[in-house]
């Protein structure tokens, strides 16, 4: 009542206000409780040595976390839990629970412990990631594009912290494991003490297990999810295996007796080819607002799915040639992320928008889980060189599926 004394304008220039205000704290949230994801792919060397992994077992440790997160997505979306339940409270706990069981990690003393605790990592941001895409629509209509762009780039950077942590802590497991934990608890802690709903709320609804069949037959919402598909099946094989291929290309280039050094440039080159793609969802949501997500999304595919033929031509050869490339594909990898969710939030029945993102996301996710264990073993038959180009095939795909769909 008092912000209406004020009169229209002062109420929309509080509103504006708090808007942005929102979105940074959701956004910063988002990077803290999204760092635990990539936390064994950061420190598989040290893993590896320690259990006598092979690369295969060292990617299932990433796998482990995408088949928790898409059981625990797909249970949400089955149980509508992100339309029942305030996001607040879902999003809050979660990141408190993801952030205990990464740190479990110090304790176990065996591979398949470390599996099960991934796992539970993995199924507790479910609720982490899709209710941030809701809540932070509560605020925007107008600029929703870079809103949940700026989500995504926020997501993007909270999973190459990782990198960061090993890089400054000089590959410590404790640095690596207990920073991204604590990261994790604060997260929730911020999103529990200090996030509210906008002025433009979903509609709420009880429970139905007709939601998810409704959101199956919609046709504009099945073919942002084929998009979205084909943009997953190349992003976190790309994500998790990158790391791995500049080492590999970095240790043909360097000096052999320089080990350490190798091993920093290389957290240091990863760390940025992941986090830049936080820039490229920033100018993805930009560009979307502006010129329309199917544009968008087809460009960034277009330019990703070239960096996964060509990277291949660089692999051995002089960092100051690699690493430009890499930037790019990690820029353009991502840039496109955000859009299909946004796509979802205006073309699904907004009854079920919350059910539609979660079954976009966990389809999404269970697709990944295909790629990454993939590439390895496209690896053992091709070499590094080549090991990634295979993955060109969604984004050809997803492109295809987009342009079916209306101006957006």
């Amino acid at each position: 009542m008092v912000c209406v004394k004020q009169g229209p304008n002062k109420l929309t220039v509080k509103i504006g206000f708090r808007r942005w205000l929102t979105l940074a704290l959701v956004a910063f949230a988002v990077m803290l409780g999204m760092s635990v994801w990539f936390t064994a792919a950061a420190i598989g060397n040290v893993l590896q040595l320690e259990w006598s992994l092979g690369s295969s077992e060292v990617g299932w440790l990433v796998t482990a976390v995408q088949l928790g997160f898409v059981i625990g997505a797909f249970g949400a979306a089955v149980f509508n839990i992100a339309d029942l339940f305030p996001a607040r409270v879902y999003f809050s706990f979660s990141a408190v629970l993801a952030g205990c069981a990464n740190a479990g990690l110090m304790i176990v003393s065996s591979y398949e412990w470390a599996l099960v605790l991934r796992f539970l990592t993995g199924f507790c941001l479910a609720g982490v990631y899709p209710p941030s895409m809701k809540m932070i629509s509560t605020w925007f209509r107008i600029s929703r594009g870079l809103a949940i762009g700026t989500v995504v780039g926020a997501l993007t950077i909270g999973k190459a912290s990782p990198y960061l942590f090993k890089a400054l802590g000089d590959s410590s497991f404790s640095v690596v494991i207990g920073g991204t934990s604590l990261a994790a608890l604060i997260s929730g802690l911020l999103i529990g003490f200090f996030y509210k709903d906008g002025p433009h709320g979903f509609q709420r609804s009880s429970f139905s297990w007709s939601h998810i069949l409704v959101v199956i037959n919609h046709r504009p919402t099945r073919l942002a999810t084929y998009g979205y598909l084909g943009h997953m099946w190349e992003l976190y094989a790309m994500w998790t295996w990158a790391p791995v291929f500049i080492l590999a290309s970095f240790t043909n280039w360097f000096d052999q007796g320089e080990t350490s050094r190798i091993e920093l440039w290389a957290d240091l080159t990863s760390f940025a080819v992941i986090s830049i793609g936080g820039l490229g969802c920033i100018w993805g949501g930009l560009m979307a607002d502006r010129i329309g997500r199917k544009k968008l999304v087809n460009t960034a595919m277009v330019m990703s799915g070239l960096c996964c033929v060509t990277i291949g031509f660089f692999f051995g050869q002089s960092p100051w040639l690699l690493i430009p490339l890499l930037l790019v594909w990690g820029f353009f990898v991502v840039a496109d992320s955000a859009q299909f969710s946004a796509m979802v939030t205006e073309v699904a029945p907004q009854n079920a928008v919350g059910t539609a993102l979660t079954l976009q996301t966990s389809l999404g996710f269970l697709l990944t889980m295909l790629t990454i264990q993939g590439v390895p073993v496209f690896t053992e038959v091709v070499g590094w060189r080549w090991s990634f180009a295979f993955l060109s095939l969604g984004p050809l795909v997803g492109i295809q599926c987009i342009r079916k769909l209306r101006p957006i």
